[in-house]
């Protein structure tokens, strides 16, 4: 999965369309993740003993395909590649945001 924990991403489909946020969890296996502000659910807990009834809010997680990634440096959005360069002459693997034509580090 090309989408981490702690990028900021924007949302392209769906009742949450042109929201941002940060993802908090991902779940490769599932191809999920969570944002927060994002396609937030309300948990109703019955009261129980001394303890009063509430509603609980909490974001869900949501398909990876109906997210984009925000550039950190601009405000650019697109898809993620990996690029491979030279660093103290080792080969390192970064991801980097493919636009138009430019490749930008996101590091």
């Amino acid at each position: 999965m090309k989408i981490k924990t702690g990028d900021k991403v924007r949302v392209i489909s769906g009742k949450d369309k042109g929201k941002e946020g940060n993802v908090i969890q991902t779940f490769p296996e599932l191809e999920r993740v969570v944002v927060e502000g994002v396609n937030v659910m309300t948990r109703h807990l019955k009261a129980r003993g001394n303890q009063p009834g509430q509603k609980i809010q909490f974001s869900s997680p949501i398909h990876q395909s109906n997210v984009t990634l925000v550039s950190p440096k601009s405000a650019k959005t697109g898809r993620v590649g990996y690029k491979k360069i030279q660093q103290d002459g080792k080969a390192v693997k970064i991801r980097v945001l493919r636009s138009k034509g430019a490749s930008e580090d996101i590091e």
